[in-house]
């Protein structure tokens, strides 16, 4: 398709990035720049402690150089298992600088997703926080792990802070199961002994891998996404042209409640904030709103991601609204659909509103982005980044017009070569013409502005009509007493399929009935929910979003 959004792009921002990221070899040469240009301002912000671009420059490097006295060579794989703490873009960092290739590992595993993740990667090398150790310590025998480096989540927050945090978390709140694992070091003494050796850096390429990004699992087993430094210098790159009208170089801070462990955090609030020097908030426990609030009150915070869910249960405590968006310039969602009603509130309160974006763990993530100064809410997920193609394409591969809904194809330097050790399954999701199916139905209407309707396999077939999940759950988040929804298929012997709507109520007196008929009022016969179940909780991701797979029958 013809880039018709080009000509509706923010002032400032180029049609291509190509020269951009071929002035970077590497991720670690982006990240080297940023470290030189902002060596005394604070790079990370985590419990109330910092860590400038220097110490990070420089732990990083020291971890980098363990890395390679323990025989850990170019492309070899490095696990990293922690929540967001100032530990993880030390090792991330490290490991990239060594040219290692970092395995992103959600530290909310069970022993079997470990266990598959571990000896799928072939990670010789594991950096994990010890309120997980005793997960790793039911498989580690049917993995290939030889060296294990244990952290905790007070051991970069200074003596005092460090000592009192971890003895509150070990000993008061009881989060460190017993483990026992052989021959562990802890991180001090990785950085102490890397500190006393040489470091040479690797020579790195467009064509290095840096990343194993692991799928959320959907279609089955996970499968590791092949990132290169190619790849996630493409995506930063498409990423800062976009927000670089929005920032101050040096003066911006972003709020990190997203796990840094997933693409979609990792790209937008680690990357390309590094690129711009500015300060990452970490937020360890994003699902203690209260202390995630507190930590907000503390700072003066320019730029903030989230998702749907996050941005409700923010919405959602009295002491936020309390909080001072002054400085607020940029709100970024993703991961899943910002519901309208969830949108308008946001931007009443903050008066900033949300800009839509969309990826997936296989294009880095970004391929559309809205621009931030875009005041009205169109569900939109806005337009392809610079030097990205998109396609919308029928069953039979064939590209249909504006405002016709079929898959969303991508093409652009930041999707991925494929899935690590899995051939066949990277042949199904790439057409002839490089074209990467993303399993997501849409449509682009004349600006070039891109509409999500859904997931292929989330979308419910009542009677041979198509009805799409996230339009039901955005009328039934407009009734008063609804907190959240989550829509899926149920089958039925007369139409297939029925909608079956699974509510978190603020409203105990809310009842089946009434929800039902709302949701009629609003939406055709066939696509109203037959069945209403409440619960207190829904299935969620490790970003937040609910899983609508975990509620099927």
């Amino acid at each position: 398709m013809e880039r018709i959004w080009l000509e509706h792009y923010p002032k400032g921002v180029p049609a291509d990035i190509t020269d951009q990221a071929q002035a970077y070899a590497s991720l670690a040469a982006m990240f080297d720049e940023s470290c030189l240009n902002h060596a005394q301002d604070v790079a990370y912000i985590s419990m109330g402690s910092s860590m400038t671009y220097a110490q990070l420059d420089a732990h990083s490097r020291h971890f980098a150089a363990w890395l390679q006295s323990v025989g850990i060579k170019k492309g070899e794989r490095v696990a990293l298992m922690m929540p967001n703490l100032l530990q993880y873009p030390v090792c991330l960092f490290g490991t990239l600088r060594a040219g290692a290739v970092v395995v992103n590992t959600n530290p909310l595993y069970t022993g079997t997703e470990l266990e598959h993740q571990l000896r799928d990667s072939g990670a010789e090398t594991i950096v994990i926080a010890e309120n997980f150790a005793h997960t790793l310590e039911q498989v580690l025998a049917k993995t290939v792990i030889k060296h294990i480096v244990v952290t905790s989540l007070g051991e970069m927050l200074g003596t005092v802070k460090g000592t009192i945090t971890d003895l509150v978390v070990r000993h008061v709140k009881k989060l460190v199961p017993a483990w026992n694992l052989p021959n562990t070091l802890r991180l001090h003494q990785v950085l102490a002994r890397g500190s006393r050796t040489e470091f040479t850096p690797p020579s790195l390429g467009h064509s290095d891998l840096a990343c194993l990004q692991y799928t959320g699992g959907t279609t089955g087993v996970a499968k590791g996404a092949m990132l290169t430094h190619g790849n996630l210098v493409s995506n930063v790159c498409q990423a800062y042209a976009w927000v670089k009208p929005y920032t101050t170089e040096g003066g911006d801070s972003i709020v990190t409640a997203l796990p840094l462990y997933h693409i979609f955090a990792l790209t937008a609030n680690c990357l390309t904030f590094m690129k711009l020097g500015a300060r990452n908030l970490l937020i360890a426990n994003p699902r203690d709103i209260p202390a995630f609030v507190k930590s907000m009150g503390r700072t003066s915070f320019t730029a903030i991601t989230g998702v749907n869910t996050l941005f409700n249960a923010l919405l959602n405590n009295p002491e936020f609204r309390k909080l001072d968006f002054s400085h607020l310039r940029m709100v970024l969602g993703g991961g899943a659909a910002v519901q309208e009603t969830v949108a308008q509130r946001w931007q009443s309160l903050t008066g900033t509103p949300i800009a839509q974006a969309y990826g997936l763990t296989e294009t880095s993530p970004a391929v559309t982005i809205n621009p931030f100064d875009k005041k009205e809410f169109t569900g939109s997920i806005g337009l392809p980044v610079p030097s990205t193609d998109i396609a919308i394409r029928d069953e039979g591969g064939r590209d249909l017009p504006l405002g016709e809904s079929g898959e969303i194809c991508v093409r652009g330097p930041q999707v991925m070569p494929g899935y690590w050790n899995q051939p066949s399954e990277t042949a199904k999701v790439f057409d002839a013409d490089g074209f990467l199916r993303t399993g997501d139905i849409g449509y682009i209407n004349e600006q070039g502005y891109v509409f999500i309707l859904d997931r292929k396999k989330d979308m419910i077939l009542v009677s041979g009509f198509n009805v799409y999940p996230n339009e039901v759950e955005a009328v039934a988040m407009q009734h008063p007493d609804v907190l959240e929804a989550a829509a899926i298929g149920v089958p039925d012997e007369h139409s297939g399929e029925v909608v079956k709507l699974f509510v978190i109520r603020k409203n105990k007196r809310l009842t089946e009935t009434a929800l039902i008929e709302h949701c009629r009022s609003m939406l055709t016969g066939y696509k109203a929910p037959k069945y209403v179940e409440f619960r207190d909780t829904l299935p969620r991701s490790n970003v937040g979003k609910i899983l609508r797979r975990e509620l099927k029958p």
